[in-house]
């Protein structure tokens, strides 16, 4: 599309059953009840002027521009706080308003900067185009005098500029900070002339501040006061592109703003149905790292991973690829190859990766990063409720009257989301947090969970035990709900489990360390607090019990009635931006696309007649097991796309064993990762702003990722795994990833009746979409569970192997941070590390005077596995005995510390719980230093200067 401002009604839409007629202008017009003058005028194609109000805010009616007439009422009212009524008859240009509203704006623009042929939003600006919609050609009072023309700009944020000389006090960023984000960050200082913007204290800047830079107030400023920095420095863009965030599991869509092929902005798309127009710092400023000079845009070989590498043509390097494939197999047979899917690129991308490991190298030795993060999801909720994805759309939160957030930090791990549920909290749901750490929406502006239950890492499912003992023993189980919708004889065998005293709060609070009573508080406002929403994370999967926890979860949910409508569900909040898609595409080693079992014979014939190859029945290796099986001499070569197995998978000394003993390691990717430091071929990626494809969010829904720029190494990712595919003997002829996506429909019951054309009319798509969902399925699980009857596991609390003792006393556990991102691949090299330059281990004041620590102390983080060095940072935010930090910057490895204890069902691994000791340490451990100058030497390019970045 060309560039245009989006469409703004002025004020937001209302749902309402009842319409109501008025007539505007002489045109009658018919809106829902509740609906301002405003809104009805822009629906109908009118346009009143106005400068303070804007459709994702409530109205406010402070600029006076947006006056009407409106016969049989005295004066005239502001149309954005004027309610429509039937019959009512509306002027909105008359001589008496012309006059008025010119006065109005003449006050503006006697203390307004002139500067507009020179000013970044010349022909971008509200205040400019309202200026010439009221007809103002001079200003009556002059320029002299009193007047904030002289007021500073704050330039301290990294990606917007506050220029106060340009602010018209106009309340839109104050009240999108509050109403949009939640962080309630800015006021406005002063008075009546002395009314100022304050990013907080008087003494605090836009950095300083609690401001999150989510672009809330950027977007909702109608001057250019606050302004980003790339638009000043670019210009104005000239044409858009709607894509999709590939940041986290939210999926924000966003208008990707462009003057040539150069990417000026992201402003969030207020049509996306996952973000309603909303941003994080992630996705709305962090896109810089798409053209860093760290990126790789050639092939590289090497024949030895002690050798530099050396730039070669696309032809010799696919080459070199598939003949060391080939004589891998020949040698070691079809089972000693491998893939892993990435969980950041697109469903079609993914979709072939695995159809090139299963068709192409014969092996089905296939599996992604959701094998370590959500396959616990997969399993558990498959078994529980017959699929492995949450059953809510985003928008179900606002109908939540009871919020459970477990072993999640939405706030940081999936913002936009989090800003939405703060939303609904503050219109009064309750809220239950069960955390080992306080995390920001257990207490933050205006919220405060009404019980925060700050369990010992690794006693999930106890925890879950007890409050399914509450609900049973008090009789607060809806058993009509049981009776029609679930097995109602497995149902009784899990009551009389939960019953017993061992399964009791007061019983099992020595292990949780959750007082009972909070506990018993807890589990009765879930189970009578009306429509129980339960949304949760990573700190519920990545344990030994991940699977378990996952069923306990959905056991409770189906007790108490919450599945099958609004406000209600079972609800992961997935970490990467496609990884419920790259599980959608069959990238685990034991299932096809959707979810179906190598096994079945009738799936494989699907398969089998579509690809003209025979698929193994039998299930391939895990990650884990590919590496088991390298070190033990059996598994030989890995095709790895866009993930960094070595940053993020645990035990990093055993990944790095195991990629060390294969002969062939791949790796394509937009930059040399860690993992690259034991690759053979390095195929270069393309970013999420130069392919089309689809992604799919948490709420399962499929959405367009288009290509904003062309590919700056070339191809597409799918063009390089068909590249690869056709050097190892396939006929592969795909020239378009849209006869991809029509391949994954013909083959996969949920995607049938997805298409490139429904996704471009309709914008997005929840599967499953299909003959019997054929507008596809935002609440899953309406009339009756996908596996017939729900099934409730009975779910015995199994402490892990992974115990503290006198040599490591304390527990760590593992997250996220809001301005980094996964491995930080991706952070890192754009300005995000201003709030996040390296990881921190948090510790409480308690263990921290005990070893005689203090914040900014170089300490030692030691477990079983190994150790490393990191700076501590002391807060209560975590208990006694349990430490915290972050893995998203590679000179920490934190996961050289975590352990080998995995999943029981998923072999997801168990980084939420190490026992570790704390110790002071003067700097970077020795292991550390090897590991780094190993790093140094293994990105040596033959021929340039190559640094990381960091």
């Amino acid at each position: 599309m060309g560039y245009e401002r989006q469409a703004d009604f002025g004020t937001p839409a209302v749902r309402s059953d009842t319409q109501v007629s008025l007539e505007i202008d002489g045109r009658t017009v018919t809106v829902p009840a509740g609906t301002t003058v405003m809104r009805a005028a822009a629906e109908a194609g009118g346009s009143i002027p106005k400068l303070c109000a804007t459709d994702n805010l409530k109205q406010f009616g402070s600029c006076r521009l947006c006056l009407v007439e409106i016969d049989g009422m005295r004066g005239t009212p502001a149309s954005c706080t004027t309610p429509v009524a039937d019959g009512m008859k509306v002027h909105t240009q008359t001589a008496k308003l012309q006059k008025l509203r010119r006065g109005v704006m003449e006050l503006y623009i006697s203390d307004h900067p002139l500067d507009c042929l020179t000013c970044s939003a010349n022909n971008d600006c509200e205040l400019q185009d309202q200026a010439a919609a009221v007809g103002l050609r001079d200003v009556r009072y002059g320029y002299e005098g009193a007047n904030h023309l002289a007021a500073e700009t704050d330039a301290s944020n990294p990606y917007f500029d506050f220029d106060a000389t340009k602010c018209i006090v106009c309340s839109r960023c104050v009240r999108a900070c509050d109403e949009v984000q939640g962080t309630l960050a800015l006021t406005i200082d002063g008075r009546g002339f002395d009314s100022k913007i304050s990013a907080g204290l008087r003494s605090d800047s836009f950095l300083s501040s609690e401001c999150v830079s989510c672009g809330a107030c950027v977007q909702a400023c109608p001057t250019s006061a606050l302004m980003e920095k790339a638009v000043t420095e670019i210009g104005k863009p000239e044409r858009a592109v709607v894509t999709t965030c590939a940041y986290c599991g939210v999926g924000c869509t966003f208008r990707a703003e462009m003057r040539g092929e150069q990417l000026v902005r992201m402003v969030p798309w207020k049509d996306g149905k996952a973000n309603r127009g909303h941003s994080c710092v992630k996705g709305r400023f962090a896109w810089g790292y798409a053209q860093h000079q760290d990126r790789i845009l050639k092939p590289m070989v090497r024949e030895a991973i002690d050798q530099p590498w050396r730039e070669v043509s696309w032809d010799e390097a696919l080459t070199f690829a598939a003949d060391r494939f080939k004589a891998i197999a020949a040698s070691h047979g079809n089972n000693a190859l491998g893939g892993i899917v990435s969980s950041r690129c697109t469903n079609e991308e993914g979709f072939l990766v695995q159809k090139l490991v299963r068709a192409g190298f014969g092996t089905n030795n296939v599996d992604t990063c959701a094998r370590v993060c959500h396959s616990p999801t997969g399993y558990g909720l498959k078994t529980t409720f017959g699929t492995s994805a949450g059953t809510q759309d985003f928008d179900s939160v606002e109908d939540s009257d009871v919020i459970v957030v477990i072993g999640a930090n939405p706030t940081d791990g999936h913002p936009v989301f989090g800003s939405r549920m703060k939303r609904r909290l503050r219109q009064g749901a309750k809220l239950i947090v069960i955390d080992p750490r306080r995390t920001d929406i257990v207490r933050s502006p205006h919220i405060e969970a009404d019980y925060h239950l700050p369990l010992r890492p690794g006693t999930n499912v106890a925890v879950l035990s007890a409050m399914a003992h509450v609900i049973v023993t008090e009789g607060l189980v809806d058993e009509a709900f049981v009776r029609e919708r679930c097995d109602w004889d497995e149902f009784s065998h899990w009551a009389e489990f939960v019953s017993q005293e061992r399964n009791s709060p007061e019983f099992l609070e020595p292990v949780t360390g959750v007082p009972a009573e909070a506990l018993r508080g807890a589990a009765r406002l879930y189970a009578t607090g009306g429509n129980g929403a339960i949304y949760y994370g990573l700190g519920v999967t990545e344990h030994s019990q991940g699977s378990s926890t996952v069923m306990a979860i959905a056991n409770l949910a189906m007790a108490t009635g919450n599945i099958g409508r609004r406000g209600v569900g079972v609800n992961p909040l997935r970490g990467q931006n496609n990884v419920q898609g790259a599980c959608d595409m069959g990238s685990f080693p034991h299932e096809l696309s959707g979810y179906r079992h190598v096994s079945d014979a009738a799936t494989r014939a699907l398969f089998e007649a579509e690809w003209g190859v025979p698929i193994d029945p039998e299930p391939g290796l895990r990650i884990p097991n590919m590496l088991d099986a390298a070190t033990d001499g059996l598994f030989k070569g890995i095709y790895i796309q866009g993930e960094d197995i070595l940053q993020s998978d645990p035990d990093t000394r055993h990944v790095a064993a195991g990629l060390a003993a294969m002969d062939c390691v791949i790796v394509h990717d937009l930059f040399l990762n860690e993992t690259a430091n034991y690759a053979h071929v390095f195929l270069p990626g393309s970013s999420f702003l130069e392919k089309d494809g689809t992604f799919t969010n948490a709420e399962r829904r499929i959405q367009p990722v288009r290509k904003v720029m062309e590919p700056l190494n070339g191809y597409q990712d799918w063009e390089v795994t068909q590249l690869l595919a056709r050097a190892l003997g396939l006929d592969w002829n795909y020239t378009h990833p849209s006869e991809i996506m029509d391949e994954i429909a013909r083959l996969t019951p949920t995607f049938a009746g997805v298409n490139y054309a429904r996704l471009d009319a309709e914008g997005s798509l929840q599967w499953p979409v299909n003959d019997a969902s054929p507008d596809g399925s935002p609440i899953m699980h309406i009339e009756g569970f996908v596996r017939g009857k729900g099934k409730f596991v009975v779910t015995d609390y199994v402490p892990t192997d992974e115990r503290t003792g006198p040599r490591f006393p304390l527990l760590l556990t593992t997250g996220r941070i809001l301005s980094q991102y996964n491995v930080g691949a991706q952070t890192r090299r754009t300005e995000n590390s201003v709030w996040h330059p390296e990881d921190l281990l948090e510790i409480h004041p308690t263990d921290a005077e005990n070893r005689g620590i203090q914040s900014g102390d170089w300490v030692r983080l030691a477990s079983r596995s190994g150790e490393t060095t990191l700076r501590a940072t002391v807060t209560d935010r975590v208990a006694p005995g349990v430490v915290y930090t972050t893995f998203h910057h590679p000179a920490t490895q934190a996961n050289v510390v975590t352990t080998d204890f995995s999943d029981w069902a998923t072999n997801c691994p168990e980084y939420k719980v190490t026992a570790v000791q704390i110790t002071p340490s003067n700097g970077p451990s020795e292991w550390q230093q090897d590991y780094d100058e190993q790093a140094r030497q293994s990105r040596r390019i033959a021929g340039i200067a190559l640094e990381a970045a960091e």
